[in-house]
């Protein structure tokens, strides 16, 4: 049985002119993107306060832990994206494979997730500018990050690209520098005494909350490596993703080893988990920033705060365009108002780009509540929706395979097909249903419960379960047989 792919110009009419999704994004983009969307505020700041809760063996193991499910995820969105290139590309894979509801929801429980993300960066800039003006109002910095976010997503997406990848290039030089200080510091070559393995035994480390307490740092994790995925939200707007895609994809575990596995581990042998500045009420310090301050290089601790926030305003960007091109799909797909499938002479839908920077905003609150305290509110409330989209992405992998092989068709016909099927859906659905349900038991235990932090920690799924059951009523959508699953696509392209 032949697979059947129409290629279309996906196009928003003005007079004579047409306009269409530009397909600017080459190899070199892709692979940084990927790096990019995933090095931000979870790393150099949500790290300080996993390792301070849980120690530093059981941030390690926690960050071990949800990189190899994260892993498992890319190899199944690799299969997808690289077969079926689409920008906001886990909506459609939801609709086709699993439900239309499914797919409905997915997509804008993905669009909330990156709006709310470019809060959180926003309010963490702020704080990073606190470094060197301790005093300054965090609305000045909100206010004027945000511009500049918004701007450069009214750019080309090469412009973009170019950016993000300029962004992320400096990113992975800075932890590639960390990570060789720090090793020099642990073996005594710089930063005087040898440190080894020395705060691994202090306190109660390196699990001073047990299994429990590891447990609670997987949300945070998640947190950190949120984003990997937007290479197959690029997937539409690249050049050659049959052949770009499983370049990008097969990069992650590499990835995820050094820029996180290795990164974690250096900053818990070089920092005391009891360390006060990994985490305080109001202003996080960056763990990269204390460590430099500890091998004696003051002025590269300050240039790592000023990297750390290329980093924040990199993941914003990203945010932004994520969020986008998830709306621009399914306003095309009939799942959003079609204002939102609307694009300009640069191939950029301004309306998506307009109401996800006023999503943005929210960051403003931090000058109210505290730059510390909404962060953290922030982190939680979105922490949550990564594990439900990476589960829709191995549910419909794991879909996607089986009609795939029940119509008759054979791997060979797949530019990029993920390795260790069905173990890598199955374990990666098993871990974000886990994740999603229990990740914040303790508040329960507690003889007070936090209802703000409660309601913060678990709204992605009252959302997520709103949207997919709301839409199956309304619209009366049933589960795709896999006989019954469409293959055929719609790519965008230029003419």
């Amino acid at each position: 049985m032949a697979i059947q792919k129409q290629e279309i110009i996906v196009s928003e009419s003005s007079g004579q002119e047409e306009r269409t999704l530009k397909r600017g994004l080459k190899s070199r983009h892709l692979t940084m993107i990927s790096i990019g969307g995933a090095i931000g505020t979870g790393l150099f700041l949500g790290s300080g306060a996993a390792i301070h809760t849980a120690g530093p063996g059981g941030a390690l193991f926690a960050y071990a832990f949800v990189g190899a499910m994260v892993y498992f995820v890319m190899t199944s969105l690799g299969e997808l994206s690289a077969f079926m290139p689409t920008s906001g590309a886990f909506s459609t894979y939801g609709t086709k494979f699993i439900d239309p509801a499914f797919g409905f929801a997915l997509g804008w429980t993905y669009w909330f997730n990156w709006a709310m993300t470019i809060a959180a960066e926003l309010t963490a800039s702020t704080m990073i500018m606190k470094f060197w003006f301790p005093h300054s109002p965090s609305l000045l910095w909100s206010l004027s990050f945000l511009v500049l976010i918004f701007l450069l997503n009214y750019l080309s997406v090469r412009g973009y690209g170019e950016g993000e990848y300029w962004f992320s290039f400096i990113k992975v030089a800075a932890i590639t520098i960390f990570i060789v200080v720090g090793i020099l510091m642990i073996f005594g070559i710089m930063g005087g005494e040898m440190i080894g393995f020395k705060n691994f035994t202090v306190g109660k480390a390196p699990f001073p909350g047990g299994m429990l307490g590891t447990f609670i740092i997987f949300i945070a994790a998640g947190f950190s490596f949120q984003g990997t995925e937007i290479v197959g939200v690029a997937a539409g707007e690249s050049e050659d993703p049959g052949k770009n895609i499983p370049k990008a994809i097969k990069s992650v575990f590499w990835r995820i080893l050094l820029f996180y596995v290795l990164a974690i581990l250096v900053v818990g042998l070089i920092v005391p988990y009891t360390n006060h500045n990994l985490q305080s009420d109001s202003v996080m310090v960056s763990p990269f920033t204390l460590v430099f301050k500890k091998a004696g290089l003051a002025f590269a601790a300050s240039l790592m705060n000023a990297v750390i926030l290329t980093a924040v305003l990199s993941a914003g960007n990203s945010s932004l365009y994520a969020s986008t091109r998830m709306l621009y799909a399914m306003a095309k797909e009939g799942q959003a108002p079609r204002i939102f499938a609307r694009l300009n002479k640069r191939g950029v839908p301004v309306a998506a780009v307009i109401l996800t920077t006023v999503v943005g905003m929210l960051a403003f609150f931090s000058s109210i509540f505290g730059d510390g305290v909404v962060y953290m509110w922030l982190m939680n409330s979105i922490g949550i929706t990564g594990f439900i989209f990476w589960l829709g992405i191995s549910l419909s992998h794991y879909r996607f395979r089986k009609a795939f092989l029940a119509q008759g068709h054979s791997l060979s016909e797949l530019p990029y097909h993920a390795k260790w099927y069905p173990f890598g859906p199955i374990f990666a659905i098993a871990v974000c249903l886990i994740v999603t349900i229990a990740q914040d038991y303790q508040a329960f235990l507690a003889p007070h419960i936090d209802w703000g932090n409660v309601i913060a920690a678990y709204l992605g799924i009252p959302f997520f379960l709103v949207l997919w059951l709301g839409y199956k009523f309304i619209r009366k959508t049933k589960v795709v047989p896999l006989e019954e699953c469409e293959f055929e696509f719609d790519f965008t392209r230029n003419d």
